[in-house]
């Protein structure tokens, strides 16, 4: 079965990359994805998807199609994020975005397509399958706080469903490969923003000020002893100051100073942990050096932890359609997906497929701006998602 859905899947390479295409040229940001909404709904009316809903809770975008065979059985979810990023494209493709500072500059594109594709496969296959399918088109996954597959979770996108799967294109892994994680697989990622006030003064005479830049300094090296000295060196944790700022004049000390940064685990405890000493370690600090602090901590997205089990099911059908030599256990990345939320609520999967191609310059990172999409790759991962619903779901 695994061999027919490889060469159904390949027989449509070329729709494929005509769909890919389409929706590169029209990026559009989280809970704007209009125009790429209203072309997903024509496809899957097309195909003969008639159990269509846009949007959700507070949601005007994003598609979930669902299907039952009639017949009793379980309920798989499918999933693709559809939004892009406020990017400008550098790449020299001639489908290359029609919008000025807007791309799908981390393959979104090409997640809609291989859900479409693997929409169609299923519903041709309908009389083969028990139970029911549910593909869900989620908007505003680069969103954050918060991101569209937590409204989805809320307007009931989960109800009913006894697992999920998702597919990541990804540039570190090379093409017609695929990669997979059990348990822990992508980090939480939240932000920080700590504003210091000190008294201003000029810098000719600090004394008669309070300075929140060497306040700021001293926090921020005291910081980096949290991870290196106070969580277990077997543990993984990030914190990352992206921006500090002070004032805009040489010889003046200003009166405020801000440091903005992220933090990544893979651990909820360990998030608690780094959170509760940061804003410690910040406070104890600024009011030994006479300043005073107001640390604000964003949660964004929890860590991204697959089931061990389902996981394991996935990746055998994976080895079947792909070859056992081109799946392997990658190491967990820092990198974090807001898949997460499904996968705090029911069991699933998140598999990355491997798009890196130097002969065809698809090396760069996701969210670069010239980030390519390698499109031979596309009919393995329509194969993949088709073969682990419908093996879930069984044959009539």
């Amino acid at each position: 079965m695994q061999n027919i859905l490889k060469q159904q899947a390949e027989s449509m390479k070329d729709l494929l990359a005509t769909w890919r295409h389409e929706f590169h040229r029209c990026p559009e940001l989280g809970y704007e994805e209009f125009e790429t909404t209203k072309k997903i709904v024509a496809l899957l009316t097309e195909m003969g998807y008639a159990n269509l809903r846009v949007g959700g809770r507070e949601l005007t975008t994003g598609v979930i199609a669902d299907i039952d065979t009639g017949r009793p059985g379980k309920k798989i979810a499918l999933r693709a994020d559809i939004d892009a990023l406020p990017v400008a494209e550098e790449t020299d493709v001639p489908f290359r975005s029609e919008r000025p500072g807007f791309m799908h500059a981390c393959g979104h594109d090409a997640h809609i397509t291989m859900l479409l594709g693997a929409a169609k496969m299923l519903i041709e296959h309908k009389a083969e399958l028990n139970g029911s399918y549910r593909l869900i088109f989620q908007p505003a996954e680069e969103k954050g706080n918060p991101g569209g597959a937590a409204r989805m979770i809320e307007s009931g996108v989960l109800d009913g469903v006894d697992a999920i799967c998702g597919l990541h294109i990804w540039s570190p892994v090379p093409s017609g490969k695929i990669a997979y994680r059990e348990g822990p697989t992508m980090a939480s990622a939240d932000s920080f923003l700590l504003t210091i006030k000190g008294k201003g003064g000029h810098g000719s005479m600090p004394h008669l000020s309070v300075d929140p830049v060497t306040c700021a300094c001293a926090v921020v090296s005291a910081w980096q002893t949290i991870v290196s000295r106070e969580v277990d060196p077997l543990e993984a944790g990030v914190i990352s100051v992206g921006a500090i700022n002070a004032g805009k004049v040489f010889n003046v000390i200003p009166d405020n100073a801000s440091i903005l940064g992220t933090t990544r685990t893979f651990r909820p405890e360990i998030r608690d942990y780094i959170e509760s000493r940061m804003k410690t370690t910040a406070e104890l600090i600024c009011e030994a050096m006479r300043c005073t602090a107001e640390f604000a901590y964003t949660r964004f997205l929890p860590p991204t932890v697959t089931d061990p089990a389902f996981t394991k099911y996935a990746v055998e059908i994976a080895k079947e359609i792909a070859g056992a030599e081109n799946v392997y256990e990658m190491a967990p990345t820092m990198g974090a997906e807001d898949f997460s939320y499904y996968l705090e609520k029911i069991p699933g999967t998140f598999l990355f497929l491997g798009t890196g191609n130097p002969e065809i310059d698809a090396t760069y990172p996701q969210h670069h701006p010239k980030y390519k999409v390698d499109d031979a790759v596309l009919p393995l991962g329509v194969a993949a998602m088709s073969g682990i619903a419908m093996r879930f779901l069984g044959r009539s």
